[in-house]
Order: structure tokens, then C-alpha cells, then sequence
């Protein structure tokens, strides 16, 4: 994983980018609580993040060195649990700002400090792509707010800009024990209980935006040799804008979001890109309804009053946390040149 390649800075304001034409400004909006996720507690057995101790030891000897280990030098509960998605970025970050000339800002709905920043218009201000990553868990009450719907509206109507959502998995939403256990089976991660709901303020969102997506399961993605993703089934021609232009697949996770369409409506939104799944797994209640792939990568092209693109994908493909290899640095460049 990167080291910084400049001093790190924490608790002060944003610095606005310029506009400059061919380079697009990209920001990220994690829609958590920070204090809220972290100060859950670790004795609970679902609706949490992991501990740092429960991390290192799943997935041991990968977090031993000091850095990870030393309590003195990186927290051991949920908190440093959640410090590794911000290490994971950094890759990101840096291949954008290398890209673009522009730094990508990583906004937090409540900070570790305890500071709220809407998504409003002091973020979507300087900004032509905005992440809005669903890490949220729906038990923590995280709402998008009438006046921050009102406000990425108004962004989209900008001719140029570009809305990403990525609600993570919703595992365990059945209240039948048996299906939840069936669930967990499927994806065989030892760091995601029973029940794991994600993505309320993203559903929030996208309800009062009028997007017909809901983000539900987490899927085992099928892999080839090395552990690495199956590729993609790509619909290239609904991919007027190249957004998957040289890509064959994205990076292995082992629960993913099926971002399922919820209109009849042809022409709203675009699924792209497919993942299979791997059938050798115990099964799931999407495999047994006859599922094979789910919708990973949706488009849904400007309409009306929007002048924005709204694209789906989840925050995994943005993390070095699980491999960044050609593909996925090509499918970062798509996003970041979208014309």
C-alpha cells in the first residue's frame, strides 16, 4: 500500500479547484458517521464494521507489521477498522490528481471529530464527479435532507457533471435466521455477520431523485486463475460513452451489491456490466431464483431537466484494499476522462 507522497493534513477547510477545461475535478463523499460507526459496540454481533483485532486476525499474518499491529501506532477497534478504507483510497486519489492536475477531497457526512458537512452546494461546488459512497449503516439514521436532494439536483442539471453512487451490500435483510445463515454461507467472509445493512442515506438519495435502483445482497463474484474476478458480461452496445472502454473486469471482492432495476422503463437506466457469480459457492436466494450474474456497473444517461450522468459502482472498485491491476486503472481513466 502507497505512502503518502505529501504531509498528510486533517481538520481544515477544503480549498476550491478551478475549473479547467479537459480536467475534471473529482470528490468523495463518504455518507457515515464516523463516531456513529465506530462507537458501535464490538460485543453486538451485526449492523457493525470490524475491529482492527478482528481484522488482523482473519485475515493474519496481512496486518502484522507494527504500523497495523502497534497499538500505539494505529487503533485496534472499529475505529481502525475504518481508518484502512482511507488508506485504500489513497491509490485513487493520487492516479486522479496525477491525471487531472486536481486533488480528490474526501468529505465525511460526520468526521472523526465530530464536524457535519451536508452534501450541499460547498461541496458540489468545484466539483464535475462526485462519489457518493453508501457505507452507512442503516441502523446509524443516516437521511439525505430534502434541501441536499434539492442541491445534487441542481448539480446535475450542469451540463458535464457526473453523479457516482455506490451503496455497499445489504446482507441479512430477511428476518428469517435460516436466510440470513444461507447468506453468510454464500459469501464465506468470516469479517461480515449475519446482518449487514448498508447504504441508507444513499437509498434516501436516490429516492428523492427518482433513481429506480435499490442496492440489495452480498455476492460472491466468480473468479479465474489467481483469485481474480471472472470478467465481465459487458453490454458495449448500450456503452455510447466508453465508460468500460478496455475493460474485461474489476477487482475481487468477496460480497458485492446486485444493483437491481426497479423500472419497466427501457431507456432509464443501463446495465453494463454484469458479474457473474461463482456457482460453486453454497447457495444464495438470487442463485436459487435462477440468477447468475449481477448488475455491477449501471448507466443512466441525461434526462430531462438532467443534464448529468448517474452511474453505479460500488466503493470496492475504488480501493487498492482489493488489488488494482490494468483493468481497473483503465476503467479509473474512463471515469476520470468522461467527456
Amino acid at each position: 500500500m502507497n505512502e503518502f507522497r505529501t504531509a498528510r493534513t486533517y481538520n481544515q477547510n477544503h480549498v476550491p479547484r478551478r475549473y479547467t477545461p479537459g480536467r475534471r475535478r473529482l470528490s468523495i463523499y463518504v455518507a457515515w458517521s464516523f463516531p456513529a460507526e465506530a462507537g458501535r459496540d464490538p460485543a453486538g454481533l451485526d449492523n457493525r464494521f470490524s475491529t482492527m483485532t478482528e481484522v488482523r486476525r482473519v485475515t493474519w499474518p496481512a496486518y502484522e507489521d507494527p504500523k497495523w499491529s502497534d497499538p500505539l501506532r494505529f487503533q485496534q477497534g472499529i475505529a481502525g477498522g475504518l481508518e484502512l478504507f482511507f488508506w485504500g483510497w489513497l491509490p485513487f486519489q493520487q492516479f486522479v490528481q496525477e491525471t487531472t492536475g486536481h486533488p480528490v477531497p474526501v468529505y465525511q457526512r460526520i468526521d472523526q471529530a465530530g464536524f457535519h458537512t451536508p452534501l450541499d452546494e460547498r461541496v458540489l461546488a468545484d466539483t464535475d464527479t462526485v462519489f457518493v459512497w453508501g457505507l452507512d449503516h442503516m441502523i446509524t439514521g443516516q437521511d439525505a435532507t430534502p434541501d441536499e436532494i434539492e442541491a445534487v439536483r441542481d448539480f446535475l442539471t450542469r451540463e458535464g457533471t457526473c453523479l457516482a453512487l455506490g451503496p455497499h451490500h445489504d446482507v441479512g435483510a430477511s428476518d428469517d435466521m435460516a436466510v440470513r445463515d444461507m447468506e453468510y454461507h454464500h459469501h464465506g467472509d468470516a469479517l461480515v455477520p449475519r446482518q449487514q445493512r448498508f447504504g441508507r442515506y444513499t437509498r434516501s438519495l436516490m429516492a428523492g431523485l427518482g433513481v429506480p435502483v435499490e442496492n440489495r445482497y452480498g455476492l460472491r463474484p466468480a473468479v479465474t486463475e489467481g483469485n481474480r474476478s471472472a470478467p465481465l458480461s459487458i453490454a458495449r452496445d448500450l456503452d455510447t460513452k466508453g465508460w468500460l472502454e478496455g475493460v474485461s473486469s474489476f477487482n475481487f471482492h468477496m460480497h458485492l451489491p446486485h444493483y437491481a432495476v426497479t423500472t419497466d422503463d427501457p431507456k432509464a437506466v443501463h446495465v453494463l456490466g454484469r458479474q457473474p457469480i461463482d456457482m460453486s459457492r453454497p447457495p444464495h436466494p438470487f442463485t436459487e431464483a435462477g440468477n447468475t450474474e449481477f448488475n455491477m456497473f449501471l448507466w443512466m444517461p441525461p434526462a430531462g431537466d438532467r443534464a448529468g450522468d448517474i452511474i453505479f459502482a460500488d466503493t470496492t472498485i475504488f480501493s487498492s484494499l482489493f488489488g488494482v491491476d490494468e483493468s481497473l486503472r483503465t476503467f479509473w481513466h474512463n471515469i476520470v476522462s468522461a467527456k
